[in-house]
């Protein structure tokens, strides 16, 4: 059996049409059907059920999906582990929050061309409840996100990159003498609740019986920052990483403390094949960031 089919038939189901997967894959769609009429002839059932222009799996297609994606793991980290370098073979299946993409991984990449040329990395950006589960079970090998509020499992390696402290964003030319004034005043853009810097925000506020007139409630640190720019309201933000020019018409100021501070690092499967990678990649990454420390998990 060919896993190349496998991967094929897995891209069919999870984008729902041949055309997008042939295009996924860098394929014909003709292509596509060939490896697909194989693959169910290989295993003496019909695995896809066309309707019009879309597709679903048959029943015996869903019983297969599963297996198929843990036999495409297993292929793809015996290609690693077969590696005659120092590291493992790729590709690296990196996940990141966009802040993590935008403010930390840039230089971090350039530097990995320059040292790892043949080396490749798949980047999923994502929040950080849906990379931290997609670590956990393998779907990728390691990610750069939010520690969460609550402790790591043992199975995982952690390693602090950056400490953000939550900040006063409001726009440039607003005179602020004290933040807690601003933030009872000014309408309010609220970091979403239900993610680590939004609850922080929230339960900073309410330590101090602050409740804001809340104009919008959204996830996306740089969107809400441009909503500030705008002259829209202020905000409450971990004080996030920036690669390039920092955003136009804003400015942050400190909170008086206590003010909480949300990390964010790295985390990877100690056991997993890449997991040599990873922490080469996490390595460059604190070398980038004039960071040093040993492998470890994270405090709850």
């Amino acid at each position: 059996m060919d896993s190349r089919f496998l991967q094929t038939y897995v891209h069919v189901v999870e984008l729902g049409s041949i055309a997008q997967a042939a295009r996924h894959q860098g394929l014909t769609p003709a292509t596509v059907q060939q490896r697909l009429r194989a693959l169910e002839a290989d295993v003496g059932s019909a695995l896809i059920a066309r309707s019009g222009r879309t597709v679903k799996p048959t029943p015996a297609g869903v019983r297969i999906l599963e297996r198929a994606r843990a036999i495409l793991r297993d292929v793809r980290d015996l290609r690693s582990a077969a590696s005659d370098t120092d590291l493992p073979a790729g590709p690296l299946r990196l996940g990141a929050t966009p802040t993590a993409l935008t403010g930390i991984m840039p230089p971090v990449l350039r530097t990995w061309v320059a040292r790892h040329p043949g080396i490749e990395i798949y980047i999923e950006p994502a929040p950080t409840t849906l990379l931290y589960s997609k670590v956990l079970s393998g779907e990728l090998d390691g990610a750069l996100l939010v520690h969460p509020l609550f402790p790591i499992p043992k199975t995982c390696a952690w390693r602090d990159l950056r400490h953000e402290p939550l900040v006063l964003v409001t726009p440039a030319g607003m005179p602020v003498t004290d933040p807690l004034a601003v933030i009872a005043r000014e309408p309010y853009i609220c970091y979403d609740r239900s993610v680590v810097g939004g609850k922080m925000a929230d339960d900073y506020l309410r330590a101090r019986s602050l409740r804001p007139r809340v104009r919008f409630e959204l996830d996306g640190i740089e969107s809400i920052a441009k909503l500030v720019s705008e002259g829209l309201g202020v905000a409450l933000l971990p004080d996030w990483a920036s690669t390039g020019a920092p955003l136009a018409h804003v400015k942050r100021w400190p909170l008086p403390e206590p003010c909480p501070v949300r990390t964010v690092g790295a985390i990877w499967l100690r056991s997993g094949v890449r997991s040599e990678l990873m922490r080469a990649f996490v390595e460059l990454a604190e070398s980038q960031l004039g960071l040093g420390g040993k492998t470890g998990d994270a405090p709850g």
